[in-house]
């Protein structure tokens, strides 16, 4: 069986001390308010994390006001355009994104990379995981890759991403890792996470490609079931779901997410944000918040976070081209 593993150094490395590199942010900058821009739709997995994270620090008396917009389209690039678009006018906004933002710069859906804006800091870590219905014909991975084989065209994946973005990406990883030709792998994409689920749930495909935070509470109701994940060990949230790596595909992947500045934010004022979002993990309500959402804490603040989107860069290009996915 040909084995593929992406488990990226920088992933590994970057769990950093709380507040390193922003301790040095002025308390006198005003961080009480923050505009979360999500470049997606509601129910997906940056709509998520800008709500929760916002939940944590009203809850816990970092913030007083927190607002949520929800811009679609262009695979995030709309909002990436937005925000460099109208800078002078983001003064309080933060943008959520996500390991996409470095796939969609690679494979030219927009035009822009993470270099045009400011990164703020990566906060969280999310794994993989194969969803299907609670009535699906699949009771575990070996059975879609056995599937897969016979016909391919019956093993319909989704995501609520493009096509060649993450979601996709993870699949291919996945099915690579079964000894398949994972070019003749089906993906549906749909506009963010929730109508990608809704499309699951009505028969339109048979696996969503998505995170473990995104399908959780769907597969604790017992509407979906969650066949495997893509951590290096089993998730506290979901104690009975399989890793790949323990089914014998050796594939680990996490999906990091985290916030970003307008590019006319001031140096200290993105270090004074890097710092109230390292300083709310420390809190009770983000502990509640990211179990929950079955979250790992992922945070590397302003400078620490840029190099590690450039190593993911690097990271992330090298597969990509393996896969077929870049020439």
């Amino acid at each position: 069986m040909k084995l593929t593993t992406f488990t990226s150094s920088a992933i590994a490395a970057v769990m950093l001390t709380m507040g390193m590199g922003a301790a040095n942010a002025s308390d006198s900058i005003d961080t009480s308010k923050i505009h979360f821009l999500i470049p997606g739709g509601p129910g997906g997995g940056w709509d998520g994390t800008a709500r929760g994270t916002g939940e944590a620090l009203l809850k816990s008396g970092m913030i007083e006001n927190a607002s949520y917009q929800n811009m679609s389209g262009g695979g995030g690039g709309k909002a990436i355009a937005y925000m460099i678009e109208t800078a002078a006018k983001q003064t309080d906004t933060l943008m959520v994104n996500s390991t996409p933002i470095v796939v969609r710069s690679l494979t030219k859906v927009f035009p822009q990379s993470f270099r045009d804006l400011k990164p703020v800091a990566g906060t969280i870590a999310d794994y993989g995981a194969f969803v299907v219905r609670a009535n699906s014909k699949f009771q575990n991975w070996d059975e879609v890759v056995a599937e897969f084989k016979k016909n391919p065209r019956k093993v319909k994946f989704s995501g609520g991403s493009a096509r060649g973005s993450l979601d996709h990406l993870v699949a291919a990883m996945a099915m690579q890792a079964g000894d398949v030709d994972v070019k003749r792998l089906v993906y549906v994409a749909y506009d963010a996470g929730g109508k990608a689920m809704a499309g699951l749930l009505s028969g339109e495909t048979a696996i969503l490609s998505t995170g473990v935070g995104e399908a959780l509470n769907m597969a604790q109701s017992g509407e979906v079931r969650i066949l495997a994940i893509t951590s290096p060990k089993r998730v506290e949230a979901v104690p009975n779901v399989p890793t790949l790596t323990e089914l014998g595909y050796n594939v680990v992947f996490a999906n990091w997410r985290g916030f970003f500045a307008a590019p006319s934010m001031s140096d200290e004022k993105v270090a004074a944000y890097a710092k109230l979002l390292g300083g709310v993990q420390v809190t009770p309500e983000w502990n509640e918040i990211k179990a929950r959402n079955g979250w790992v804490n992922l945070y590397n603040p302003d400078t620490e976070f840029y190099q590690f989107l450039e190593n993911q860069e690097q990271v992330i290009g090298g597969l990509m081209k393996e896969l077929g996915f870049l020439r």
